[in-house]
């Protein structure tokens, strides 16, 4: 376990290093996703000039859904966005193969190659909502443990459904598509899921299951009731969904066949 922490951390150094090369597109990338934040937070309170709540949720409470969803986004941005490169272009073009003559578990290697610094601003954007909303909660002791507790978990439902269409590349050479089409369907765990039917509610909830990522435990922290199934859920469905990746991965790692030249 230190040797993979101490690997980790020399791969963040090097690629710091590479991006302070270019420290004017550092700074813009940090800012553009600040900004892009910025303004869906800014329609937000547009919306609620208009409306005085949304399904029952107030501006402050959906404010805090939307801060505490970005945080899980932001921290799998930071330090696995790499798995993006293996389904867009890396199996495809036969970048794959040096992972496995290297000495690191590859999928450990694709995880930790790449720091994705511009998600300090879905980052910044989060801390800035929770700290400005979360004064407004009743907090206590648990509820500040299974908010720690939340974070870790809520951030294994992004990274394993990343892995797990990720590795579909190595039968089809690539699956940039559909990381997409599973991956903006975080969007809409932004919001309460009242406002959704039932059939897209139960459809974000276990099938591609970002509601735990964000609305289910931010409605404890809301609300405080049923611990049980928002945060006991939060952790079962990750794990559930994490395992499932990895069994997905070897799949499809046993099925790779390099690519042609």
């Amino acid at each position: 376990m230190r040797k993979y922490q101490r690997m980790h951390l020399i791969f963040i150094r090097q690629y710091l290093k590479q991006m302070m090369e270019y420290k004017a597109d550092f700074l813009i990338g940090i800012l553009g996703v600040f900004l892009t934040q910025g303004l869906n937070i800014f329609f937000l309170q547009v919306l609620f000039q208009f409306i005085p709540s949304l399904e029952g949720w107030t501006f402050q409470q959906v404010a805090f859904i939307y801060g505490f969803s970005l945080i899980p986004k932001g921290i799998d941005h930071l330090f696995f966005d790499n798995l993006w490169n293996l389904g867009l272009r890396m199996v495809r073009r036969g970048e794959f193969d040096k992972y496995l003559t290297r000495p690191l578990n590859p999928i450990f290697h694709i995880l930790v190659e790449k720091f994705q610094v511009d998600a300090l601003g879905e980052l910044l954007v989060g801390i800035l909502l929770l700290s400005t909303t979360a004064p407004s909660i009743s907090w206590t002791g648990t509820k500040m443990f299974l908010f720690v507790l939340s974070i870790p978990f809520s951030t294994l439902i992004y990274t394993s459904l990343k892995i797990a269409t990720a590795s579909i590349s190595f039968w089809t050479k690539q699956s940039g598509a559909v990381i997409y089409i599973f991956y903006m369907f975080n969007d809409f765990a932004k919001y309460p899921l009242a406002i959704y039917n039932s059939l897209f509610r139960w459809f974000i909830s276990f099938v591609v299951p970002f509601a735990f990522t964000a609305y289910y435990p931010a409605s404890y922290f809301l609300n405080g009731t049923n611990a049980w199934f928002n945060i006991g859920g939060l952790l079962l469905i990750s794990l559930f969904f994490f395992f499932l990746s990895l069994k997905i991965w070897n799949k499809g790692l046993d099925a790779y066949e390099s690519a042609g030249s």
